[in-house]
């Protein structure tokens, strides 16, 4: 009896879980197709893979498509118009707290001045110099400006007669003095909110000396960084910058983040808001951070990190909360552009995770963390070796691919019931075919002991001792097997590529070389690729091998050239040629140079068949599989098979693997019992 045990869930355990050999089943197609595992890779990456379980992890393009959506969803969700509301509704309330001010003073003063009884004498001069104040400050409000930024600077310079409405206003001040300093200076929200004003001076004097150290930075000096944060190091607590580098890049997120909202905003809100931002600073600070301002734009142009973002939802925001939104807006932009530049390199180490779980939660960070050990995993298992930046196949995993490749191609033989070759059985006197016969006079004595008794049972019964006849014997039916050399011949010209079919011709050429590599071992096996010419290809370069998109030419003449060549080295009996093209040869060798023409020229033909030719007398069967049915190939194709007496067939992409595999086991079995 199997028994499990299940725990809680406590975020330790891995959901996932990848298995090599998938990996690089994964993997394979796109390796045949294009010959390039760091392309597969990124494909790889992109697209996402089921794990062993059924369970989906999502790729790169999932993840960008889930970021976007969560963007979509804010900018949805709020109205960057509204922003303003806030500030003027505390106008409002400062401005409206100030009439009632006035008003409760002037009543108070003239109840006053009525219950004043003989002292009502000494009050009417004080009573019209309030009158005069009140009259002259109900006058202010009255003409105050429109904008909100207008107004902020009227009242800076109005002498408040209510000590609520001032205390109102100087919040107020003291508020958009903070959110402007922490549109420099991010993660400082809380330390600035509480300043006092002798901290706030500080904070000037550490705003200063660091416009000093990016300015003896930009002159080529080294600025003493250490001592810049001894003495003010407690401003950026608890998140310290260890460098200046840092800093600088943590001030460019936060200015990028304001100039976000700034661009987001209609022309007439983002001039209001300037201005009322100047308004609530002092001139020196505000010069202060001008200065900070204009030398990190020189150094470090942060234009790329700035994005204008399109509202479009009702939901009201404060200048705070706007900020803090831009921040996230743009921590999505920068994971979003992570995710495209690791879908164009494959660097996936590149993916900050924590972006990640911060945007769209644990469960895509484990999915994301899978995906990084990938490279590892298949690193571990000896598939894959890296050489400088990019991967390489090892040996071990060329021998992989080329196993998944013809077990492939077995399994769809087996389908389609046009043959099984799972299994190979090996004998002495030949191949074993899993079947026996009767002995006859002149068999090999290979006797099938199990099948001889039972005959023997049969006839006599259970009994011991155990009689045997003559007629009792049963051999072991066993096919012999000739040695083999083969030369396969694989095109590689740009049609081959254009219309899909080199996939599967390579898959064809991974499959032969491991049948005859692992099945058997005393046969010969070349591979020649062509194009305008024809090249001997090693078997360890055949994973990265793709076709030719940059030249045109069939050159059939010197791959055929080159496979007599290669098959002359071998004293076999049976020599063949396995010739993989969809198309008539449109090239051949004149003086060392390839000839192309097209539609093929009638010197081109006849070089060819020429080829075909001595192929025939020295014994090379030639056996071609068309990937296309257009006349000229079909009728050069008849051509040479009449002279070499090989076969032809036509068959597409999908089918072509069953045809070779079978055709090259057949013609190399003989049944000799």
């Amino acid at each position: 009896m199997i028994r499990y045990r299940y725990s809680r869930w406590d975020g330790t355990q891995n959901p996932f879980n990848f298995d090599e050999d998938d990996i690089m089943e994964a993997l394979s197609d796109d390796i045949m197709a294009h010959g390039d595992v760091n392309r597969a890779m990124r494909n790889l990456f992109r697209q996402g893979m089921p794990d062993d379980q059924g369970q989906r992890v999502d790729g790169l393009r999932q993840l960008r498509e889930r970021l976007q959506q969560q963007k979509q969803q804010q900018l949805e969700r709020y109205n960057l118009e509204s922003l303003m509301d806030d500030i003027q509704e505390q106008l409002q309330d400062v401005i409206d707290t100030e009439r009632k001010g006035i008003e409760d003073r002037l009543r108070d003063a003239r109840e006053q001045l009525e219950h004043a009884g003989d002292d009502s004498e000494f009050l009417q001069a004080p009573m019209k110099i309030l009158e005069g104040r009140a009259q002259q400050a109900t006058e202010k409000l009255d003409n105050l400006p429109e904008s909100s930024a207008g107004q902020i600077k009227e009242l800076s310079n109005h002498e408040f007669m209510d000590p609520e409405a001032q205390k109102k206003f100087q919040e107020l001040l003291d508020s958009l003095k903070q959110q402007m300093m922490q549109n420099f200076f991010q993660g400082m929200k809380d330390a600035i909110q509480s300043m006092s004003p002798e901290e706030m001076q500080r904070m000037q004097e550490m705003i200063q000396a660091l416009n000093q150290m990016l300015n003896d930075r930009a002159m080529g000096d080294d600025p003493d960084f250490e001592g810049f944060m001894e003495q003010y190091g407690q401003f950026f607590d608890p998140n310290r910058p260890s460098s200046l580098d840092e800093l600088i890049e943590m001030l460019q997120q936060q200015m990028a983040s304001m100039q976000s909202l700034m661009d987001s905003m209609s022309s007439d809100m983002r001039s209001e808001l300037e201005q009322m931002m100047q308004s609530s600073m002092d001139s020196s600070m505000m010069q202060d951070l001008s200065e900070l301002a204009s030398m990190m734009y020189d150094m470090f142009p942060f234009d790329d990190m700035a994005n204008e973002y399109p509202f479009m939802g009702d939901e009201s925001l404060t200048l705070d909360q706007a900020m803090e939104l831009m921040g996230q807006l743009q921590s999505m932009d920068q994971l979003d552009q992570q995710i495209q530049s690791v879908m164009r390199n494959g660097d996936i180490e590149d993916i900050d995770l924590d972006q990640v779980e911060e945007h769209l939660g644990e469960d895509a960070r484990r999915q994301m963390e899978q995906m990084q050990e990938l490279i590892q995993q298949l690193e571990e298992a000896g598939y894959l070796k890296r050489k400088g930046d990019n991967l390489e196949l090892t040996a071990r995993g060329m021998r992989k691919l080329a196993q998944q490749a013809l077990r492939e191609l077995f399994s769809e033989l087996k389908k389609d019931r046009i043959g099984s070759h799972e299994v190979f059985y090996r004998g002495d006197g030949g191949e074993q075919t899993g079947e026996t016969k009767p002995y006859e006079f002149g068999d090999p004595f290979d006797v099938n002991l199990h099948r001889t008794l039972f005959n023997s049972v049969l006839r006599n019964g259970p009994k011991v001792p155990i009689e045997l006849n003559a007629e009792d014997f049963e051999i072991n039916r066993t096919e012999h097997l000739s040695q083999t050399a083969t030369v396969l011949l694989l095109d590689q010209s740009r049609s081959m590529g254009m219309f899909g079919s080199w996939g599967s011709a390579k898959k064809v050429a991974m499959a032969m070389y491991w049948l005859i590599h692992s099945q058997f071992p005393r046969d010969y096996f070349y591979l020649v690729g062509f194009s305008d010419y024809g090249m001997e290809i090693d078997e360890q370069d055949l994973p990265e091998l793709t076709w030719n998109a940059w030249v045109s030419g069939t050159n059939m003449q010197h791959a055929l050239v080159l496979a007599r060549k290669l098959l002359s080295r071998q004293k076999v009996a049976t020599k063949q040629i396995i010739m993989i093209t969809d198309g008539e040869p449109t090239a051949h060798l004149e003086g060392g140079h390839a000839y192309f023409a097209y539609p093929p020229s009638y010197r081109t033909l006849e070089e060819t068949l020429k080829e075909v030719k001595r192929c025939t007398q020295e014994g090379i069967t030639i056996n071609t599989f068309m990937l296309e049915s257009n006349y000229y190939l079909m009728d050069f194709v008849d051509k040479m098979t009449r002279l070499n007496k090989g076969r032809a067939f036509y068959t597409n992409p999908n089918e072509l693997g069953k045809y070779v595999m079978v055709d090259y086991l057949r013609n190399r079995r003989k049944r000799i019992a």
